[in-house]
């Protein structure tokens, strides 16, 4: 028996010969280095490592070479495989090394350029005021209550013991807002008849938690009122109050001048102290005006010719506003035994309260609303 025929090959396959496999690679190694980006270089692996690449298609090919003859291919295949692979490792590490410096460059953050070019904002000193003082009296255990700017005559005068002749009840005090009824709905001539005003305090929301809360009551009442003034530097026809009251059992003016003391000591420091000067309010009996020492020469300059205060005149003492007993009459007016229940009451402007705590000259700074008058208060919340 003759041996096997192991030099004659009867298979010739075009894709194994040996310049084929060298184009393949070389194709291959071409494209990895024509993509500039790992997208491109994606779309290359595909077309020259995936399964359906001229490489792995000519690796299917080994099969139909005789067994002698599928060494020398598989090894021809390989390291042309093998060179591919590594070209395209070369080439993917190069495109993200070039990602990476160019995010680097693109998404840096200059930490040394300006940080306030665009100005702060600032909060109006007067809202930033009022929250101060709502906050002194809540932690005392007050709440903050609010009612309507227009309101009706009641509750904005009767309600309060301001009589029918009263001068504050004439149009040379008070807008008066006329109605559907009496033809129109804005506020000026014509309006008396209507019995509705904007209202000239915010007494009113005292009168209102009277009737809508239950005994004992501790309110304090912030908010916008209105009134006949020309704008100048100390008066505007728009401004803001805050007024407190107290109803309960027992209550009398040595109640209020300790309330009154926490207040100015918690606004203006400790070692301030306030004073009551007999007057005449009609919704307080006994009434009196508040003054607190000056907050400048605290009361040093009085009959001290060498060191005179511009703030308090010399004089020691500086208006804050008016306090009192609340009037039988007004509890009467509100279902509140006055027999069995007392209150005290006060009152103040927050913008005058602003010019005192920050020797602010002219009120018009507050209502003009030029940041720069606004910024130096910041954002204090």
């Amino acid at each position: 028996m003759s041996a096997p025929n192991k030099s004659y090959d009867p298979v010739e396959v075009e894709a194994l010969k040996p310049e084929e496999i060298e184009r393949m690679r070389d194709e291959a190694l071409a494209a990895f280095a024509a993509a500039d980006s790992l997208d491109a270089l994606q779309e290359a692996k595909v077309a020259h490592t995936g399964g359906t690449s001229p490489l792995a298609l000519a690796n299917r090919e080994i099969g139909a070479l005789p067994p002698h003859a599928k060494a020398e291919a598989g090894k021809r295949v390989g390291q042309a495989r093998g060179a591919v692979n590594k070209g395209l490792a070369t080439r993917q590490a190069e495109l993200e090394a070039e990602r990476d410096q160019r995010v680097l460059v693109e998404e840096s953050v200059d930490v040394t350029l300006p940080y306030d070019r665009v100005p702060a904002g600032a909060r109006h000193p007067l809202t930033t005021l009022s929250e101060r003082i709502e906050d002194i009296f809540v932690a005392m255990g007050y709440e903050v209550a609010e009612g309507p700017q227009v309101e009706a005559e009641w509750f904005n005068f009767d309600a309060l013991n301001i009589g029918p002749d009263h001068p504050a009840r004439g149009e040379a005090d008070t807008f008066f807002v006329q109605t559907a009824a009496n033809g129109g709905s804005a506020a000026g001539d014509g309006g008396t008849e209507s019995g509705v005003v904007l209202r000239t305090h915010t007494s009113p929301v005292q009168i209102r938690s009277l009737l809508d809360r239950e005994l004992p009551v501790y309110v304090i009442c912030p908010g916008r009122v209105y009134r006949t003034d020309e704008l100048d530097a100390t008066h505007t026809p728009v401004f803001h109050q805050v007024e407190l009251l107290a109803v309960d059992e027992g209550l009398t003016m040595a109640d209020l001048k300790g309330t009154l003391d926490h207040m100015v000591q918690s606004l203006f420091g400790e070692g301030m102290k306030t004073r009551l000067r007999p007057n005449f309010f009609p919704f307080t009996e006994p009434s009196a005006e508040m003054d607190m020492v000056c907050y400048v020469c605290r009361g040093e300059s009085v009959g001290n010719p060498d060191r005179p205060c511009r703030t308090c005149s010399s004089e020691g003492w500086i208006e804050l506003g008016g306090c009192g007993m609340v009037n039988p009459r007004v509890l009467t007016a509100c279902g509140v035994d006055p027999e069995k229940y007392s209150g005290f009451a006060f009152g103040f402007g927050i913008e005058r309260m602003l010019m005192f705590r920050h020797n602010v000259e002219d009120m018009r700074d507050m209502v003009e609303g030029d940041v720069r008058f606004t910024r130096p208060f910041g954002m204090e919340i």
